[in-house]
């Protein structure tokens, strides 16, 4: 029988877009907001559009579902791929408008884009490159290429390691993260053409 992924619609996320993505690479999708389903689900990706408080609380309002995924990903070992602001909500907090607690499954913390160049705009939005760190070559998700982004924020990882992969926009920011059989991306897969796909379809692959 085919895996099933668990697409997590809890009103923030590009999900239309996501889930044609997944299944153009042959995913077998849920789009689902009950924690059951995602409970029994053999990977999970959870989308992300917007700011960090409103996605942090359209999941925790959706009942059961952080249990669910602690139960599923921290302790059963679920595949996981946070996407955007779902990768951000890995974090211990962001700090948009306030801090925020997230997840908490990689610490560290969401922080404003501030370029020293003022030159350099923000959002960061359009494509750019994906350098993996030398730690994480070998990734069986992420790998080099070239992505789309849109973010005003970025993830600052309290452990060097847990960063997978860089990209440049005025400095360094973190383009993925990865612990154990959890992996985030802060570009968008289902906008990055065949580097986006290819990243679902490795996901989709992958046996941490």
């Amino acid at each position: 029988m085919a895996e099933q992924v668990a697409l997590i619609d809890y009103g923030a996320g590009n999900l239309h877009s996501v889930h044609n993505a997944l299944k153009a690479v042959g995913a077998t999708v849920k789009v689902t907001a009950d924690a059951k389903v995602v409970s029994a689900a053999d990977r999970i990706v959870l989308p992300g559009v917007g700011a960090f408080k409103a996605c942090a609380d359209g999941l925790k309002a959706v009942p059961g579902m952080i249990e669910a995924l602690r139960e599923r990903v921290e302790i059963g070992g679920a595949p996981f791929l946070g996407i955007c602001v779902g990768m951000q909500l890995l974090a211990t907090r962001g700090l948009e408008h306030g801090s925020h607690k997230g997840l908490g499954w990689i610490p560290g913390e969401v922080r404003r884009n501030e370029p020293h160049d003022p030159a350099i705009k923000v959002p960061h939005m359009g494509w750019n490159d994906v350098a993996i760190m030398p730690h994480a070559r070998g990734h069986q998700v992420i790998e080099e290429g070239e992505a789309y982004f849109l973010h005003s924020y970025h993830f600052v990882a309290d452990d060097p390691y847990h960063v997978a992969a860089l990209t440049d926009h005025g400095e360094g920011l973190v383009a993925a993260v990865s612990r154990g059989n959890i992996a985030g991306v802060q570009f968008h897969p289902e906008k990055s053409q065949a580097y986006g796909l290819e990243t679902l379809e490795r996901f989709l692959a992958w046996r941490p």
